[in-house]
């Protein structure tokens, strides 16, 4: 089932035309990585779907509600993380959220407890510091917390990963997969390792529409390549199988193939028959990243 469904989206701005009939399916509870490069439209997807840009042309709906531009009813559903988000620096965290739980008419001893279990599920139970003096990684963390206050439906992240460090990205990531297990996670990134790391589903954005979108297991798997890849443990066991095998073809060490060429059987049997050390024998699998690339038509 769709929680978020978007059909017909169009946007321009001036002469330019930014998204071109985008079509997409966020399954529900899925972590749902939305890629594409800087500039193509993954921001004002998203503030369309939150009811902050009007669209030329197209419908959304989330859990079967539609959204209007300036009537946001169906943001009651939905939590938000913007790419650089901004706070009252001369409050702590607990303050910051009591104080958003207020506006949103929350109920005080929920404020509270949903409160206490957000910032200790980001890490901030203990901190008792002004928000001013906050990395970026802590910001990002308390703005997760601000988005998941009134147990939104979907949650909404803008490059929640980007300009932080290995670290500080692992640990907004494992928060992510924390927070699908209550919620639907939507997150806009370009970087592809990260949506590999977590992601169930992805949506490729190129020109404005999806190009590509699906399960990711599904999508590698009919991407599946019929490339092999060996790595033999020493020159010797190299030589012999170029000698053993012409088809095969050294790159670095490694020794690839296509199984059009070579069967695979036929290779593993003469290096058990042989007795030759390998450290990997194995299908290339696809990455996000070639995959990528190839949607894009580079």
């Amino acid at each position: 089932m769709s929680l978020l469904e978007i059909r017909g989206l169009e946007k321009s701005f001036s002469d330019k035309q930014v998204l071109r009939g985008l079509d997409l399916n966020v399954p529900e509870k899925s972590i749902f990585g939305f890629i594409g490069k800087n500039g193509t439209g993954k921001t004002t997807t998203m503030k369309i779907i939150l009811g902050l840009l009007k669209p030329d042309s197209g419908e959304i709906t989330v859990a079967g509600e539609r959204v209007s531009y300036g009537q946001t009813a169906t943001n009651r559903l939905i939590g938000y993380l913007p790419d650089v988000p901004e706070f009252y620096p001369f409050m702590t965290c607990k303050e910051y959220l009591y104080f958003c739980g207020e506006i949103s008419g929350m109920d005080k001893q929920e404020i509270k407890s949903r409160s206490a279990e957000l910032l200790e599920a980001v890490g901030l139970k203990d901190e008792k510091h002004r928000i001013k003096g906050f990395s970026r990684g802590m910001r990002q963390r308390l703005g997760i917390a601000q988005a998941l206050l009134g147990r939104p439906k979907l949650l909404i992240c803008d490059e929640p990963t980007s300009a932080l460090d290995p670290v500080g990205r692992r640990e907004i990531l494992d928060i992510l997969v924390r927070a699908s297990q209550e919620t639907t996670v939507l997150f806009s990134t370009h970087i592809l390792s990260d949506v590999e790391r977590i992601c169930t589903d992805v949506a490729f954005l190129n020109e404005g529409r999806v190009s590509l979108c699906g399960r990711l297991s599904d999508i590698r798997r009919s991407y599946r390549s019929d490339s092999y890849i060996i790595e033999p443990e020493n020159s010797e066991g190299l030589a012999a199988l170029q000698k053993a095998f012409p088809q095969l073809r050294e790159k670095n060490g490694t020794l690839t193939f296509r199984d059009s060429e070579l069967s695979p059987f036929e290779l593993m049997a003469f290096i058990s028959g042989h007795k030759l050390p390998v450290i990997k024998f194995e299908r290339e699998e696809p990455t996000l990243e070639s995959l990528f690339m190839e949607v894009i038509g580079k």
